[in-house]
C-alpha cells in the first residue's frame, strides 16, 4: 500500500503525542511534517504558552520537520482562517493530502476541521476520536510518555496544578468534572519524552504567570482543542519552561 502524505496538527501536548504515535504506526499515511500555531508577538505556542525554542527542540527529538502558522498578538477568527487557508494552499501545492488531529470528543470542533479540510480538498483523520479519556490517560503513562502541565484554567483548577508532572498522581488529584485529558480546555501540557522521542527535551521550570482573557481579546489559539481564549472570559496559570 502506498502511503498518502499528511501533515500533523501538533499542539506540543499529550493528546498530540498519543495521536502522533498512532499516525506514525498507520500504514496508510505518511506524516510529512508537524504544524503548530505560534503567537508571533510572544514567540510561544498558542494557548499552551510554551516557548518557541522548546517547540523547536521537541520537533528535533521527534525527528519531523516543523512548520509554524504565525499569528499576530490578538487575531480575529477571520485572521486565523485566512492565514490557515493560505497555508493549506501551500500544503496542497506540496502534495499533502490531509491532516491528522488529536481531538477526542468535541463534535463541533471535528465538524469544523472536516469542513475546512474539505474546502481545500484535503482529508482529516482523528486517531483518538471517541476514546475513553481515562483509559487514554492510563495508556499515556503506561507507554512511558512524560509531560509537564504548563497551563491550567482557573475555572477548573487552582494554581497548585500548574508545573506538575502529568502522571497518575496528577489524575487522581483532579476535581470531579475535570476531564483527565483536559479535553474541555481545563489544562494543557508540554510533552518532553516518550516512545516517539529520540531523546528527552531538557528544560527547567520557571515562574508561574497569571493571565486573564476577556471576550474582546480575540486571541484565537488554533491549539489542539481549537479553543478560542475569547470564549473563556477567565484566567489561566502558566508555568514558564526554559530550555536547558
Amino acid at each position: 500500500m502506498e502511503k498518502v502524505p499528511f501533515f500533523f496538527s501538533w499542539s506540543s501536548g499529550k493528546d498530540s503525542a498519543m495521536a502522533l504515535r498512532m499516525a506514525l504506526e498507520d500504514e496508510s499515511i505518511e506524516v510529512k511534517c508537524l504544524l503548530t500555531t505560534v503567537n508571533e508577538a510572544f514567540g510561544r505556542v498558542s494557548m499552551h504558552g510554551t516557548r518557541e525554542e522548546l517547540l523547536d527542540r521537541q520537533a528535533e527529538c521527534l525527528g519531523l520537520p516543523l512548520r509554524k502558522l504565525r499569528m499576530p498578538e490578538a487575531p480575529s477568527m477571520e485572521d486565523y482562517e485566512k492565514l490557515m487557508a493560505d497555508l493549506m494552499e501551500e500544503f496542497g501545492a506540496e502534495g499533502l493530502k490531509g491532516a491528522v488531529f488529536g481531538d477526542i470528543f468535541l463534535d463541533s470542533l471535528k465538524e469544523y476541521r472536516e469542513k475546512k479540510m474539505a474546502e481545500v480538498d484535503m482529508d482529516a483523520k482523528f486517531p483518538l476520536w471517541k476514546r475513553d479519556t481515562w483509559e487514554l490517560m492510563r495508556e499515556f503513562v503506561d507507554l512511558g510518555f512524560k509531560a509537564v502541565v504548563v497551563c491550567v484554567s482557573d475555572k477548573c483548577l487552582d494554581k497548585s496544578f500548574v508545573g506538575r508532572e502529568l502522571d497518575q498522581s496528577f489524575v487522581d488529584d483532579l476535581p470531579e468534572g475535570v476531564d483527565p485529558c483536559g479535553e474541555n480546555g481545563e489544562f494543557h501540557t508540554f510533552v518532553y519524552d516518550g516512545p516517539i522521542f529520540s531523546k528527552p527535551v531538557k528544560f527547567s521550570r520557571g515562574e508561574v504567570v497569571y493571565r486573564t482573557y476577556k471576550p474582546s481579546d480575540g486571541d484565537d489559539t488554533g491549539d489542539s482543542h481549537g479553543t478560542d481564549t475569547a470564549d473563556y472570559d477567565t484566567g489561566f496559570y502558566y508555568m514558564d519552561l526554559s530550555p536547558d
